[in-house]
């Protein structure tokens, strides 16, 4: 039996407010008798912005209720103040991130600068890690300077994606409309054209989707950094790095490959079998914590998509990603997880594969700050023990005995 003060003394190590949920960390690891790998299943921290459990709620709200019938403006404010805005705080709210949709002239040459080689997500790590220099508040923390920050780089980073993306194209640089939707204004920065209703929608309720998810790697990680004592764009700059990894985020790009590899739904059961004959993973499926249940935000969204799909290519796209899931499911039991259908989703929008991770960016934003607000109201520096693999103790041996 733990007594009660090693469960108090492990609960102050490990940052945890709740002593019980130091035992359900300490009950893990003694019935794995080491501990989980990548900290699967463990509890390191406590947060009342997002949970998985029973789905995934942002704030208490239900995802598939946020997707149907609020916009990403809401679900940002949402996650920054806690609670769903008014008319009027909703109009400030907009109002204040159309004032802060500017780049200073000197990043967005920057950005013209950098090698044409560089990636999309590359670019932006670069910029935003660069925005801080230009930043009113660049090294304050505290709770005011940390929303202020945040609310202005939920205005920025799409002005830096669309800039990056059409400079690298030779094409003119588009003005933020203040009188457009925060997704009606990303598509007008990337296309250059007044976003149709339908198209609208449809990346508004993919950015809700992609707002927040718990203790994900890049959430953790912009925590991490948090916990240090540094500055907001630091966190946001350390989430990007670790969300453009294809086991994370970049895995939105690498399902396009997946769907255009198969020419017929006909063709789907062979496809999936050569690849787990292969041991080739395939992106889109499976997901850390909804393995015994689907991903609620991959059922929304297919629903989504099915809507979206009007063109032979696009409904014929749909056939070959149904028929790629029930292959998924009958030979390996995974189901899809949100980069599924968004892949599909962005595909129909027009967009380029190298463009659906920085997309994700916009969305997690606003959770990524939401976390390193409340990293920073409650801090206690996170800094986890390692269990050690490597040989016991030695005796230093001279180098001219050697």
């Amino acid at each position: 039996m733990i007594a009660d003060v090693e469960v108090a003394t492990l609960a102050r190590a490990w940052g945890i407010a709740k002593p019980t949920h130091v035992l359900a960390n300490v009950a893990t690891t003694i019935a794995m008798k080491k501990p989980a790998a990548g900290l699967d299943g463990l509890i390191v921290g406590e947060t009342a912005i997002s949970t998985l459990d029973h789905g995934l709620h942002l704030r208490g709200f239900a995802i598939e209720d946020l997707v149907r019938q609020a916009t990403y403006s809401e679900v940002a404010y949402l996650l920054l103040h806690g609670e769903l805005p008014t008319h009027e705080q909703l109009a400030d709210f907009r109002a204040i991130l159309a004032e802060a949709a500017e780049v200073p002239p000197a990043i967005l040459q920057l950005l013209e600068e950098l090698p044409l080689h560089v990636a999309p997500m590359d670019a932006l790590r670069t910029a935003i890690s660069a925005l801080a220099h230009f930043d009113e508040q660049p090294n304050e923390t505290d709770d005011t300077a940390s929303l202020g920050k945040a609310i202005r780089l939920l205005g920025q980073v799409p002005v830096l994606i669309a800039a990056r993306q059409r400079l690298t194209r030779g094409l003119e640089l588009i003005d933020s409309d203040p009188e457009l939707s925060f997704a009606g204004n990303l598509l007008s920065l990337l296309t250059g054209r007044v976003p149709t209703a339908r198209d609208e929608r449809a990346l508004d309720q993919s950015l809700i989707c992609y707002a927040d998810l718990e203790f994900n790697t890049s959430t953790f990680t912009a925590r991490i950094v948090a916990s240090t004592g540094s500055d907001l764009h630091s966190a946001v700059t350390a989430a990007v790095g670790a969300l453009k990894g294809p086991l994370h985020g970049g895995a939105n790009e690498d399902v396009l490959d997946v769907l255009l590899a198969v020419d017929s739904p006909a063709r789907a059961d062979k496809f999936v079998r050569d690849a787990i004959a292969k041991k080739r993973r395939l992106a889109g499926f499976g997901h850390r914590v909804y393995r015994d249940r689907p991903d609620p935000r991959a059922v929304v969204l297919k629903d989504i998509c099915r809507e979206l799909a009007t063109t032979d290519e696009q409904h014929r796209l749909e056939e070959i990603a149904a028929a790629i899931e029930a292959a998924m499911w009958l030979h390996k039991q995974l189901r899809p997880n949100v980069d599924w259908p968004i892949a599909r989703l962005y595909r129909m929008l027009g967009f380029d594969a190298e463009l659906f991770t920085p997309l994700f960016v916009i969305a997690r934003v606003a959770g990524w700050s939401a976390h390193v607000l409340e990293q920073q109201r409650d801090n206690r520096l996170i800094a986890p023990r390692a269990n050690y693999t490597g040989p016991p103790p030695r005796t230093f041996v001279p180098l001219r005995e050697r």
